[in-house]
């Protein structure tokens, strides 16, 4: 007799709520990382084994996340705005320090980052807002939008986390973007060219002689001209670009990669890891990786925009545009497109509290595939 039959899989299967091309292709991506982290790690199991065991946590989380219907979401989200507000002012009063920067709470049996919970909250709220009446949203909703994810920033970028503040922030104005917000500054389109750019500039201004801290001035500095620091403050940017450009169209092999598997290349197993991919399995298997990312981020648009309600599709493609940027930041940041902002590639780098707060960001979008909402909460 046998214990699981087809028909009672599907039925478990259905019955968690899962959207089987995006779960397939988040489990293809999640043993790719796993692969090229067993690599990057120089064949450490205990590194391995860890990196599964938070895998396991955030699977659990999404599946967990993936049974609360959006609407309800949507009722505590100011409830999870000000929880998350609370944490954060936590951090600045009391929050554990490491490297000179203040962003985590230890509570003694876990420590953790409140500023990853923000990732996840702050499009729940925003979208809320926006999604109260007919969009686009009128100007109160953008009012109220824009004031909240200016606080979360400020509060955030005091820790200091300049990086995660500005990629939090970013997935607040998402949902703006995809609300279809209409601003129009005066009807003179070359006016309004010059409106922007001054407001670039000026904005630039302010933030180089009155927001930014030294070091974060020195990356900067250093994007611009690696090779004036070599060995300090450009010496990542430098090894990261000899590994890249080392790889070839096939890559030197898995664990055949000088840079990383000689410790050339800093944070090979966590922010800089795209590096020893563009090594190892070189233009190939950077073009699988990029394939598989690609699919992802379709399938996650496609669910959100067949939802059948504003919040829903506000909340799912802000979240699927977020993964995006932390793909492109880290990148970017790996290339020497971009300044080392400390964010790390999606499923392939080491962490488990970054990796948790993804895969709830994507039970957020399986629980939008499933879940049908009520029609009176429907907008």
């Amino acid at each position: 007799m046998k214990l699981f039959s087809i028909a009672t899989l599907r039925h478990y299967w259905h019955y968690f709520k899962m959207d089987t091309p995006l779960f397939l292709l988040i489990m293809a991506l999640s043993c790719f990382g796993l692969v090229v982290l067993y690599s990057a790690s120089a064949g450490s199991m205990s590194t391995l084994y860890r990196q599964v065991f938070h895998f396991a946590l955030a699977i659990s989380a999404m599946l967990v996340i993936a049974q609360i219907p959006p609407y309800l979401l949507r009722r505590f989200s100011p409830y999870l705005m000000l929880f998350g507000i609370f944490l954060l002012t936590l951090v600045l009063l009391f929050g554990s320090s490491s490297g000179g920067a203040q962003r985590w709470l230890d509570l003694g049996f876990i420590r953790f980052q409140p500023s990853e919970i923000m990732k996840v909250i702050v499009p729940i709220a925003i979208a809320s807002i926006l999604s109260d009446k007919a969009l686009p949203p009128k100007p109160l909703p953008i009012f109220l939008s824009i004031a909240s994810i200016i606080a979360i920033v400020l509060l955030i970028a005091k820790q200091p986390d300049l990086g995660t503040s500005l990629l939090i922030g970013a997935s607040g104005v998402y949902v703006l973007f995809f609300s279809g917000i209409r601003i129009q500054i005066l009807k003179n389109n070359w006016l309004n060219i010059g409106a922007i750019i001054s407001f670039i500039i000026g904005s630039g201004y302010i933030a180089w002689n009155y927001l930014l801290m030294a070091y974060q001035k020195k990356r900067i500095m250093t994007l611009i001209d690696p090779s004036s620091d070599p060995l300090g403050s450009g010496y990542h940017i430098l090894q990261s670009k000899i590994a890249i450009g080392s790889g070839g169209i096939f890559g030197k092999g898995l664990e055949q990669g000088s840079q990383s598997q000689l410790n050339f290349l800093p944070e090979h197993a966590t922010d800089f890891i795209f590096a020893v991919v563009a090594e190892e399995l070189g233009l190939i298997g950077v073009l699988c990786l990029f394939a598989l990312y690609g699919l992802i981020i379709y399938r996650a648009f496609v669910i959100s925009f067949q939802s059948e309600d504003n919040f829903s599709k506000l909340l799912g493609a802000s979240l699927t545009l977020t993964f995006f940027t932390y793909i492109f930041v880290n990148i970017g940041m790996v290339s020497g497109l971009l300044p080392v902002v400390g964010v790390p590639l999606p499923l392939v780098s080491y962490g488990g509290s970054s990796l948790i707060t993804l895969m709830s960001s994507f039970g957020i979008i399986m629980s939008i595939r499933k879940h049908k909402t009520p029609r009176y909460l429907q907008q």
